[in-house]
């Protein structure tokens, strides 16, 4: 299965790719914490949207990872 990439993960490769900007720790760890976020929004949003209604323990870590890949910090 192909994985998707997030928001916050499009943001940081075009701000990369643009070389204006140099990454600071400050920023970095900035980062880090939007993708944080991110991922627990998307994990709310996959818990709650569920209709059968039959929620397995870890279901939304398994459908983020299937779908984004399971790490958090990917560069």
């Amino acid at each position: 299965m192909e994985t998707k990439q997030t928001a916050v993960e499009w943001l940081i490769e075009t701000i990369n790719e643009g070389g204006g900007f140099i990454f600071t720790s400050h920023y970095e760890k900035l980062f880090k914490q939007a993708k944080q976020m991110e991922k627990e929004q998307i994990m709310k949003a996959y818990f709650e949207g569920e209709s059968d209604g039959d929620h397995l323990e870890n279901s939304t870590q398994i459908y983020y990872n299937e779908t984004y890949g399971p790490q958090v910090d990917k560069k």
